[in-house]
C-alpha cells in the first residue's frame, strides 16, 4: 500500500511539474498537452458507453459540440447581437464563471445523451452504431446550418470573441505573475484540465465498482441474462448515455474556452472515429489503458508535425505533410493492434477464459 501512495504521489508531483518544464520549449508543447488532457475526459465518457455498458457509440462527438456550443453562446456576444431582448437584461454581457459552465454543460449533454438513448434501446452492434452515427452528424449539420430565418449558431462560420473561463477572479486567458515566475494562460489552462481529469477518474473507478457497474458490464457480456437476473435493463442503458454525455458536455464547453472560437468543422465524423479508436486501442474498460490509449492518439498527430516537416521537405515537396501524418498514425495503430489485439493496456479480467474443470484421479 506504501508503495501505491508512493507512485501515486510521484505521479502527481510530475504532472504538475511537466508544464512548466515543457514551456521553457515553446507554448506549443503544453497546449499538445492541455489538448490531450480534454481527450482523456472525452474517451473517459465514451469508455462509459462502450467500455463498461458495451454499447457502440459513434457520435459520440455531438455532446462535445453540445457542451462547445453552449459556452460560447453563453460566453459571446453572439446572443446579444442577434436577440435585442438579451442584450437589454444582460447590458454587460454573459460572463459565464467556471462553476456554473460545468453542471450547465454537464446537465445539458446529458439530456442530449438521454435524447439519444430513448429510441435505440433495442438496437445492438453494428445497427446500434449505425444510429449513433447518424446522431452525431444530424446534431453536426443543425449547427452548420441554424443561422437561418433565425441566426443562433451562425452557420459555418462559427462563434468567435469567446470569454476565457474565469474562476475567482482568476483569468485563465491571461498570464499570471507568482513574484517574477510567469504563469502563461495555456498553463493554466492545463491544470485546470488535469484537476477535471482526475475528477473524472475518481467518478469513473467508483462507477466500475458499484452495483450500477457491475450492471453494465452484465449486459455488455449478456444482455438476456442480465435481465433474467433482474437488472431493469432499459434504465441502466439510459443511464450509461446520460452519464458518457455529461463527460462530453464538459470537455466541451472547455474546449471552447480554450479555442475561443467554435465552427461545426470541429465536430465532424473523424473526431467520434479518434475517440472511439482511443478507447479501443488503450483497452475497452480499463480506466489506465483508456487514459494511455488517448495521451497517445492525441499527442501522436501533433508531435508527428516535426517528423512530416522535415520528410516533406526532403521529397522537395511531393508529399503532403497532413497526409503523410495520416499515413503515419494509421500505421502505428495498424501495428499496435497486431502485437496487441485487447489493447495496449486491457483489463486483466475482460476476455478471461472459464476455468478448465480438474477431473479427479481415483
Amino acid at each position: 500500500m506504501n508503495k501505491k501512495i508512493v507512485t501515486f504521489i510521484a505521479c502527481a508531483l510530475l504532472l504538475v511539474a511537466l508544464p512548466l518544464f515543457a514551456q521553457q520549449f515553446g507554448q506549443g508543447w503544453v497546449r499538445i498537452m492541455a489538448l490531450a488532457l480534454l481527450y482523456v475526459l472525452l474517451a473517459l465518457g465514451l469508455n462509459i458507453v462502450v467500455g463498461y455498458a458495451g454499447l457502440l457509440d459513434l457520435g459520440y462527438v455531438a455532446f462535445y459540440a453540445v457542451g462547445a456550443y453552449m459556452y460560447a453562446l453563453l460566453a459571446s456576444p453572439h446572443l446579444m447581437e442577434n436577440f435585442p431582448w438579451i442584450a437589454e437584461n444582460f447590458p454587460g454581457g454573459m460572463h459565464t464563471p467556471v462553476w456554473a459552465v460545468i453542471p450547465l454543460a454537464a446537465g445539458l449533454a446529458a439530456l442530449a445523451g438521454v435524447l439519444l438513448g430513448t429510441p435505440v434501446l433495442k438496437l445492438r452492434g453494428d445497427y446500434l452504431a449505425i444510429v449513433t452515427l447518424g446522431f452525431g452528424e444530424i446534431i453536426r449539420v443543425f449547427m452548420n446550418n441554424l443561422e437561418q430565418p433565425i441566426n443562433i449558431t451562425n452557420g459555418p462560420r462559427g462563434l468567435d470573441r469567446i470569454d476565457s473561463m474565469n474562476f475567482l477572479g482568476l483569468d485563465f486567458g491571461k498570464k499570471l505573475m507568482i513574484g517574477d515566475f510567469m504563469v502563461p494562460s495555456v498553463t493554466l489552462y492545463y491544470y485546470l484540465f488535469l484537476i477535471l481529469v482526475v475528477g473524472s477518474v475518481v467518478i469513473c473507478h467508483r462507477l466500475e465498482n458499484s452495483r450500477i457497474g457491475r450492471a453494465w458490464m452484465a449486459i455488455r457480456e449478456d444482455e438476456i441474462a442480465a435481465k433474467a437476473m433482474g437488472i431493469n435493463t432499459r434504465n441502466m442503458k439510459l443511464l450509461a448515455f446520460g452519464m458518457g454525455a455529461t463527460f462530453g458536455g464538459v470537455s466541451g464547453s472547455m474546449f471552447a474556452a480554450f479555442q475561443g472560437f467554435v465552427s461545426p468543422e470541429s465536430f465532424s465524423l473523424m473526431e467520434s472515429v479518434m475517440i472511439v479508436a482511443m478507447v479501443v486501442l488503450g483497452g475497452m474498460g480499463h480506466l489506465p489503458g483508456v487514459i494511455l490509449g488517448a495521451v497517445m492518439l492525441a499527442a501522436l498527430p501533433e508531435v508527428l508535425r516535426y517528423v512530416a516537416g522535415p520528410l516533406q521537405q526532403m521529397t522537395g515537396g511531393r508529399l503532403d505533410a497532413s497526409i503523410l501524418r495520416q499515413l503515419l498514425i494509421a500505421l502505428a495503430m495498424i501495428i499496435i493492434m497486431l502485437l496487441r489485439p485487447r489493447g495496449l493496456w486491457p483489463s486483466s479480467e475482460h476476455g478471461k477464459g472459464a476455468p478448465v474443470p480438474v477431473t479427479p484421479v481415483a
